[in-house]
């Protein structure tokens, strides 16, 4: 809308926003329930991958009366491919840190389950990779 309303004092061409052409918003801490953290403390990764835990995940979801819209998003892009959150953020056009909470409740309610990448502390170390291959070589 690019004028005022007629007899509500404003002057023409002025741009007003109506909450038609802002189409629907919801606050990220709405979605969330003011969480900004995982339930159990333990943080996601952007690369930690999420996956359905139930072949039926849409129905399981469905039947839990606290979950939102998103969470079913989230249950179903996980359902037949496993997602990184980075993707899930992404796909739903949603801040990441939303993202983690809510693949934190799914977590919690027994729908998803994620696999976190291994800490570079642990991976093994190149010299032992290499004298693994050298001695496979020598076989």
């Amino acid at each position: 809308m690019t004028a005022g309303l007629p007899g509500d004092g404003s002057g023409e061409g002025e741009v007003r926003w109506y909450d038609d052409a802002a189409g629907p918003v919801v606050r990220p801490y709405a979605m969330t329930r003011g969480r900004t953290r995982v339930a159990d403390g333990a943080g996601l990764d952007l690369i930690a991958v999420v996956v359905a835990e139930h072949p039926a995940g849409r129905a399981a979801a469905l039947a839990d009366q606290s979950l939102s819209p998103e969470h079913l998003d989230i249950v179903d892009l996980t359902e037949d491919t496993p997602r990184s959150v980075a993707e899930l953020a992404a796909g739903l056009d949603l801040p990441v840190g939303v993202v983690r909470v809510l693949v934190g409740d799914l977590v919690n309610a027994g729908l998803v389950r994620v696999t976190r990448p291994v800490p570079p502390a642990e991976l093994p170390d190149e010299s032992i990779l290499r004298e693994v291959i050298d001695g496979l070589r020598a076989l």
